[in-house]
């Protein structure tokens, strides 16, 4: 599967539009996390765990965003986005992560 940002790819040629798709992952901060983080914010280091979690979040929500365009027959995704949103209130600090872009059945170039 091609996964890209841009709205058109160079060496293919894109041959159908098959409809946009999307991808969400939740991930939830505990109280220990956040502790250990703001203490790591305070002496200026990073906050590794916070970005393990984001990257598996993230994995996930294109992990299922592929499902489904391969489910429409695609073989590529154009026009990628990702948006991170923190939930809080009720959720607490739960982060929702969306991968959405447009599945397109695309093959190669003929030269």
């Amino acid at each position: 599967m091609i996964l890209t940002s841009s709205n058109t790819l160079v060496t293919k040629k894109i041959v159908e539009y098959k409809g946009l798709v999307t991808g969400e992952s939740l991930i939830g901060a505990n109280i220990y996390k956040d502790l250990f983080s703001g203490v790591r914010d305070v002496v200026g280091g990073r906050t590794s765990k916070y970005e393990e979690e984001l990257e598996k979040a993230r994995d996930i929500a294109f992990e299922s965003m592929e499902e489904k365009a391969e489910s429409l027959g695609a073989n590529a995704i154009i026009g990628l986005k990702l948006s991170y949103d923190n939930l809080g209130g009720t959720m607490g600090n739960t982060i929702l992560v969306t991968a959405y872009g447009t599945a397109v059945i695309c093959e190669d170039n003929e030269s």
